[in-house]
């Protein structure tokens, strides 16, 4: 074998390679955040715990803790009007049903999978989302889930999955 094939052939095999790594961490970051995310008892401090050694960019805040763990303030994108708490995952390239499939499990996993709702009329959905989906996490509580693909800051295509938990019915309407 003469030097260019073999340069060849280490390029096409570091492209399967990177390529086989990009698909595990999609499934790495997809199963981090079904596993993660839809826990009420997750903190600010637990989502980089657990969410960050997947790869994971988080996006993480909840402004009134199931326990008694301290607030999470907003520090990634701004709030989304009428949420009390955001968890969301996303990693570089496009894979929105593996994602989907991930967010299915995670619904199944806290047993919201057969606890669906209308997404209400007034919630924003992302830019770029492929599924959306709400559960009734209790009478006046619901989440909305969605999975999508967005480009980043950097021109960079990037798939997202997100759960965001509204405030309660009856505070909403005061």
């Amino acid at each position: 074998m003469n030097a260019a094939s073999a340069s060849t052939l280490c390029l096409a095999a570091s492209m399967v390679a990177g390529s086989a790594v990009a698909a595990q961490d999609a499934a790495a970051v997809a199963r981090a955040f079904a596993d993660n995310c839809f826990n009420p008892r997750l903190t600010a401090a637990t989502a980089q715990d657990t969410l960050g050694p997947s790869g994971a960019r988080i996006d993480f805040y909840d402004l009134d803790p199931f326990t008694n763990a301290a607030p999470s303030p907003v520090t990634g994108r701004a709030l989304t009007q009428g949420t009390d708490r955001r968890c969301e995952t996303a990693f570089y390239g496009f894979d929105p049903q593996i994602a989907t499939q991930w967010v299915r499990t995670g619904l199944m996993q806290e047993g919201l999978a057969d606890k669906t709702a209308d997404i209400p009329d007034a919630f924003p959905l992302m830019e770029g989302s492929f599924f959306s989906a709400a559960a009734q996490l209790n009478p006046n509580r619901i989440a909305v889930v969605q999975v999508g693909v967005r480009e980043t800051a950097q021109g960079r295509q990037e798939t997202y999955m997100n759960v965001e938990r509204l405030t309660p019915l009856n505070e909403a309407s005061q």
